[in-house]
């Protein structure tokens, strides 16, 4: 089998964590299938390439620092065309839909998306897709080159943090006017929390039934010094804010203590929370799936549990 191109992902001058993710796994598929982890990155980011020491090396293809659809997928058509790898491994994030698509079409190569692992097969790889939000998995396998669009958090981004100094090639890809100019970047209002940063948090579910009830959830919070997160129909009601919402469709978070308040545990709420290291459940419903994934759980009435927490706590 061939090399193993890992496609970075970077903004503001920074790599995603979704770059060291597929890096620690392509490095882990290479030493297994004896090709080598190769990691593309795009403008100056080469002078990052310290940075990126789990790739045997680095091709650097130019460009501008300003992600372009147009011009980043042509880069990578024109990569993958001169190298032949095996496996092009692409972030399943808006980036990498841009490209991976493109390329793919391109250069009529098989696309394997919402890929969750990977794992080398015989002369080619198998790669399990988690769909319908974790619902069903499927196994694909890839015996000639392919492009795998990987789910964000589907690996340990620390495996790819490796130090070292990868070489770097530059590589000249075809460029052209194109259509599609970058003019500028509009981030999102700064939010009053960043709860992937939090110690613990204090989530709170459909089940706590309206909106008035959250204040029982802001005072456990409160006596914890926790910070306050929600599953998604709480934000499609408009009772707590996005920069609040755990799962696959909001926040992916890692607290030393998560407790879970009336969330049931649709398998979209739990991608985005499975890694905390400690699981508290309180729901009613003794069947509720997240007893499934949770260390710890009650299946009593929520307001009486954090009513009497609370008083304790106190």
């Amino acid at each position: 089998m061939g090399d193993i191109l890992v496609i970075t992902e970077h903004l503001k001058g920074e790599f995603q964590d979704i770059t060291f993710e597929m890096l620690g796994k392509a490095k882990e598929l290479a030493g297994v299938a004896g090709g080598q982890c190769v990691a593309v990155t795009f403008g100056s980011m080469s002078g990052k390439a310290g940075e990126l020491g789990a790739a045997d090396f680095v091709i650097s293809v130019g460009g501008s620092d300003d992600f372009n659809p147009e011009s980043y997928a042509s880069a990578v058509q024109s990569v993958v065309s001169a190298k032949s790898p095996s496996l092009v491994m692409v972030g399943s994030t808006s980036m990498g839909m841009d490209i991976a698509n493109s390329v793919a079409t391109a250069l009529n190569m098989p696309t394997v998306s919402y890929c969750a692992d990977m794992s080398a097969s015989g002369s080619g790889f198998s790669v399990t897709s988690s769909m319908y939000g974790g619902k069903m998995n499927v196994v694909t396998n890839v015996d000639g080159s392919a492009v795998a669009m990987v789910l964000a958090g589907a690996f340990n981004a620390e495996t790819g943090k490796s130090a070292g100094s990868p070489s770097v090639e530059d590589f000249s890809a075809e460029s052209g006017d194109g259509k599609i100019r970058f003019k500028q970047l509009i981030e999102p209002e700064a939010a009053d929390v960043d709860i992937t940063q939090s110690d613990i948090l204090v989530a709170v579910g459909r089940g706590i039934g309206s909106k008035d009830d959250i204040e029982l959830a802001e005072e456990l919070a409160e006596v914890l010094d926790a910070d306050l997160a929600c599953s998604r129909p709480l934000v499609d009601a408009g009772w707590m804010s996005k920069a609040h919402q755990v799962g696959k469709s909001g926040m992916k978070v890692k607290p030393k203590v998560y407790i879970a308040l009336g969330i049931s545990g649709a398998p979209e709420h739990i991608e985005g929370m499975k890694s905390s290291s400690t699981i508290i459940a309180i729901n009613s419903d003794k069947n509720a799936p997240i007893f499934d994934v949770a260390h710890y759980g009650m299946a009593e009435d929520l307001f009486d549990v954090v009513e009497e927490l609370v008083e304790e706590l106190e």
